[in-house]
């Protein structure tokens, strides 16, 4: 049993670390544990083609159900792990199963935060993590029921598209003074706004919810300035919170995330970790970061199988991001924080397609691109390099884009 390796959680990452780990050589036992009844499938177009009802389960899962049969990995899904015990080696289950492992990787992934006001427990209010989420929130969709998100971040602005684009009447709701606040720029916050106010999606800034009323299911959304939003329904999304409970009882080192180093090990070296639950170092920005993001999940994945297999490929890469919402798709690269010298590429004004160069002191750390899949792709690579780049030339769209750096 000491060859064993256990898997908690079953998203992106834990499903990437299994088939990583058959690739590089690792020939023994692997246990899965998921707490949902679903094996790992994909999170960001639950908010988009699948709350659309465009595409089923089957274009979500990540992998069928014969992939784990074939890779020899046993499987308990709908089981919750209530128990690490680090002495022992050994994990326990909420079902009173124990199971032993030589190597274990926590990939719990992360919950969304819920809104703790007057009314929250209310039959229609929703949010959006997982599969029977979208499920409750698709019974409400028809043409003209009233819908008011709590939340102008990525999922609520997704959710909206989605729901204007069915005939619905959608409210958004943010207390901040304007949409994705917490990882664009006004520039862009102001383009998407724009935009969903022409396809008739209501937006309200600097509002904060107060509370929800109704008498068995919610009616009206009431805010802390006195507002009454009347509605059918209501979807939060305020942001998720990591799942590090399971590693904090047992001693691990936790701080915004489970503690991982470049390797995906934490404070104990028979333990990883991977995906939206860990803080992990960064070389590129200096400090420690906690993402939640698609390709964090799959390239800690890697690593720490790499990890488990007794290899070292070390995690160190620029992140990035997607939102698709109505043609748009946005796709961040690199984080904009501390920028001092936001360069527009394009007209947002005029057309819908344009890209934001974050500068840093004349260094390029993130950049935002609107259905500008050449920058998007160009930008990965300079700020990785932490290139040097000329406002001049990245404003000038005669210069072709592999080229702005001159």
């Amino acid at each position: 049993m000491a060859d064993d390796i256990l898997i908690i959680g079953a998203g992106q990452a834990a499903a990437q670390a299994v088939q990583s780990l058959r690739a590089e050589g690792f020939e023994g036992p692997i246990k899965l544990f998921g707490d949902e009844p679903y094996a790992p499938y994909q999170r960001p177009p639950l908010s988009k083609k699948f709350l659309a009802g465009e595409i089923g389960y089957d274009r979500v899962e990540l992998k069928g159900a014969d992939f784990y049969t074939q890779s020899n990995v046993e499987t308990h899904w709908g089981t919750r792990v209530t128990e690490i015990d680090r002495r022992q080696k050994r994990i326990l289950t909420g079902d009173g199963r124990g199971f032993d492992y030589g190597k274990l990787l926590i990939a719990t992934g992360s919950r969304v935060r819920e809104i703790n006001v007057p009314g929250f427990e209310l039959d229609g209010v929703h949010y959006l993590r997982n599969i029977e989420d979208v499920k409750s929130i698709q019974a409400h969709f028809r043409e003209g029921a009233r819908m008011v998100v709590v939340g102008g971040g990525y999922i609520g602005l997704e959710v909206a598209a989605v729901a204007a684009k069915r005939g619905l009447s959608v409210t958004v709701l943010e207390t901040a003074d304007r949409v994705m606040a917490r990882v664009v720029d006004p520039i862009v916050s102001h383009f998407y706004e724009r935009v969903h106010r022409e396809e008739g999606v209501t937006i309200e800034t600097g509002v904060t919810v107060a509370g929800f009323e109704g008498a068995d299911k919610v009616e009206a959304v009431v805010s802390g300035e006195g507002k009454r939003f009347p509605c059918d329904f209501v979807v939060v999304g305020i942001g998720i919170i990591p799942n590090t409970e399971l590693a904090a009882e047992a001693g691990l080192d936790v701080s915004n995330g489970i503690v991982v180093d470049a390797l995906c090990r934490t404070s104990d070296p028979d333990i990883c970790a991977a995906g939206d639950c860990t803080s992990h170092p960064s070389a590129v920005y200096g400090h420690r970061l906690r993402l939640e993001s698609v390709h964090n999940a799959i390239e800690q994945g890697k690593t720490s199988a790499a990890t488990l297999a007794g290899k070292e490929k070390p995690y160190n890469q620029v992140p990035w991001f997607w939102s698709d919402q109505y043609d748009l798709k946005l796709q961040i690269v690199g984080l904009s924080a501390g920028y001092t010298e936001a360069v527009v590429r394009g007209d947002p004004e005029s057309g819908r397609s344009f890209a934001v160069f974050y500068l840093k002191d004349g260094v390029l750390v993130a950049v935002d691109a609107v259905n500008r899949a050449p920058e998007f792709m160009m930008a990965k690579m300079l700020t990785q390099k932490k290139a040097v780049l000329d406002p001049a030339r990245i404003r000038d769209e005669s210069i072709p884009v592999k080229e702005i750096a001159g």
